[in-house]
């Protein structure tokens, strides 16, 4: 017997955890498994970040903080995107969140109802379309594919806005092929959206910081965009923070205030010592961030490397963040001691029993023939991985 709300039928699990779930499986039988599955830094979150975290605990930081976070959190947010991004924000357009997935949610359940569309380009993150559909939202994909460095026109925007567009998602630098939009590309994005004022643009930047380009772009720095324009980040990525479970918004004050209201009912403020260390994070030496920056640009080169070694895979170069997403479809239909490759998900799941390497097919992120690769791990399990999928993937005829 099923009870379960139809909500709940209609989400799908998340295949990046699954695929995790059964690394580590593999991994508790004894199995020597890497993992490459999981979008996570492997570094350890800085000292000074982790001091300023336990004088919160000794100052008794242990109460109920403000449902959008501390004002000092708030204010070194702004003060954040003042330096870095030269944009104007109050600290009332700042909320911040248990996580930056929890600000992606609340915006998605703020803004989007019942047929509602919201424009999601693929390859996405896995969990965007499921909070659409879980705001009762209509998911409108929008292929971008590897020639055209998995980043969508404005051409194709225009063409996939209707009168029920309510947003876009757009995630720069990207999980999961790492792509990275331009200024120009953003301008040329913008102009479209300029013509379309009832949609407005979820700009996940969680990434920024993991960017071998330059200096990030953000599509809130134009003046058309700005009050359209919700921006979500957090110090998962930049700061090595995953666990802390820190995230924010900034954006109009109207849809801030929303969120604030949404997420007083479900969660409340977020944890209290987190955002001191997130304060810290913020205020502190950037140091860190730059070496890791550095290190995440030297795995990036050794992979595409190693990955254009393979035969049968097709590699663009990834611009940020700490993913390589090969198209490996020329291995589809080909077999191995009677087990047939029909798509990405098979063939992660092959690399994974027979390689022991863990990767997430491209399915669960809209793009089937590709499987994810995190290169968040060091440059001897890079080699060894790579040597593996190698091997592995030769046994194929």
């Amino acid at each position: 017997m099923n009870n379960l709300s139809d909500r709940l039928q209609r989400l799908s699990p998340s295949e990046t955890l699954a695929m995790s779930q059964k690394s580590n499986e593999l991994k508790a039988q004894g199995i020597d498994v890497i993992n490459l599955s999981v979008g996570e830094p492997d570094f350890n979150t800085p000292d000074h970040i982790k001091e300023a975290a336990k004088q919160a605990v000794d100052e008794n930081f242990s109460r109920y903080s403000p449902v959008p976070g501390y004002p000092a959190l708030r204010n070194a947010i702004v003060a954040k995107l003042k330096n870095e991004n030269n944009l104007d924000y109050t600290a009332a357009q700042i909320l911040c969140s248990n996580g930056a997935k929890q600000s992606v949610c609340n915006v998605i359940m703020a803004l989007v109802g019942e047929g509602d569309e919201v424009i999601v380009p693929a390859p996405y993150w896995v969990s965007y379309p499921e909070m659409v559909k879980l705001a009762d939202g209509t998911p409108v994909i929008v292929s971008a594919g590897i020639e055209q460095d998995f980043k969508i026109t404005p051409a194709q925007l225009e063409a996939a806005i209707t009168p029920k567009t309510k947003a876009l998602i757009l995630c720069s630098p990207s999980n999961p092929t790492g792509s990275v939009y331009s200024k120009e590309e953003l301008a040329g994005l913008a102009a479209v959206l300029a013509k379309h004022p009832q949609v407005y643009v979820i700009a996940d930047e969680i990434y920024e910081h993991i960017n071998y380009v330059g200096a990030h772009e953000s599509i809130a720095q134009f003046p058309e965009m700005k009050e359209n324009t919700i921006i979500v980040n957090g110090v998962s990525k930049a700061y090595a923070m995953t666990g802390w479970r820190i995230g924010f918004i900034a954006g109009p004050e109207w849809i801030v205030k929303a969120c604030n209201k949404l997420q007083g009912q479900y969660t409340s403020g977020p944890c209290s010592v987190s955002q001191k260390a997130a304060e810290a994070a913020y205020t502190g030496s950037q140091a860190p961030v730059e070496e890791m920056r550095k290190a995440f640009e030297r795995r990036r080169n050794l992979i595409v490397e190693l990955a254009k070694e393979i035969p049968g895979f097709e590699v663009n170069v990834p611009q940020g963040a700490f993913y390589l997403f090969p198209k490996c479809d020329s291995y589809f239909g080909k077999s191995y001691e009677g087990r047939t490759i029909q798509n990405a998900a098979d063939l992660a799941m092959f690399l994974l029993e027979v390689g022991h390497v863990a990767c997430v097919g491209g399915g669960a992120f809209g793009s089937p023939e590709c499987i994810r690769m995190s290169y968040a791990t060091s440059d001897e399990n890079i080699v060894e991985a790579m040597k593996r999928i190698k091997d592995t993937l030769a046994l194929l005829k």
